[in-house]
């Protein structure tokens, strides 16, 4: 009996011995600048140069970051923090600092992106809907009240390259996370097409739809 446990030990003792000293790591939400790639692990932000090389934490504390998303001229960076007990939008320079929060509300923000002038960041939030529904907004990146885009409901955006049309979805995958899986799961709802929208000053045109 001695023997057999024993050579059981010595079976473990190689495994451990022999086990991959680098195993693979969960880096999620990547985002690219021309120089810069960042992205998140075990709740922070990470960034690393895209000639490679070692990288460096950008956010550090008791909260979580997700969501990062850099600004057209590369200079920041926009992303959901949760410090506080709730999801709000929060941008943070490039080469780490302070993160500035721009969002205050008791509803969760989640980050999407940035207007193509990088003046403001596009964020998805439930603030103002009925029931729970995401509709997109934005926010100036020094602060103030943020501006609900003219769309009845959509889970995530994104502008095209001239600013002039957004492509959005109204909910996100049912088994995702966040605002938009949410409401999808409570309410029933299935509708994941992709949708481009005109800009028109006060209204948002819908001249097209495809499926996702």
């Amino acid at each position: 009996m001695l023997k057999f446990a024993a050579g059981i030990f010595a079976l473990l003792l190689a495994g451990a011995c022999c086990a991959d000293e680098n195993p693979p790591l969960l880096l999620r939400h990547p985002t690219i600048s021309a120089t810069q790639i960042v992205f998140v692990y075990a709740g922070d932000l990470w960034s690393v140069p895209r000639s490679g090389g070692t990288a460096q934490r950008l956010t550090a504390g008791t909260g979580r970051a997700s969501l990062p998303v850099f600004s057209p001229d590369g200079s920041e960076i926009a992303f959901t923090g949760d410090y506080d007990g709730n999801a709000d939008v929060y941008v943070i320079p490039a080469t780490g600092g302070t993160p500035r929060r721009l969002t205050y509300h008791p509803m969760p923000d989640e980050v999407m992106g940035w207007t193509r002038d990088g003046k403001s960041v596009l964020f998805a939030s439930s603030r103002e809907a009925y029931s729970h529904y995401p509709e997109l907004f934005t926010v100036s990146r020094d602060g103030g009240f943020p501006t609900k885009l003219p769309l009845p409901i959509a889970a995530e955006g994104s502008y095209s390259p001239d600013g002039k049309e957004i492509a959005y979805v109204p909910l996100a995958h049912a088994f995702g996370s966040g605002i938009a899986a949410g409401a999808h799961r409570r309410c029933g709802l299935r509708d994941w097409r992709i949708r481009v929208g005109r800009l028109c000053r006060e209204t948002i045109r819908t001249t097209s739809t495809r499926c996702g």
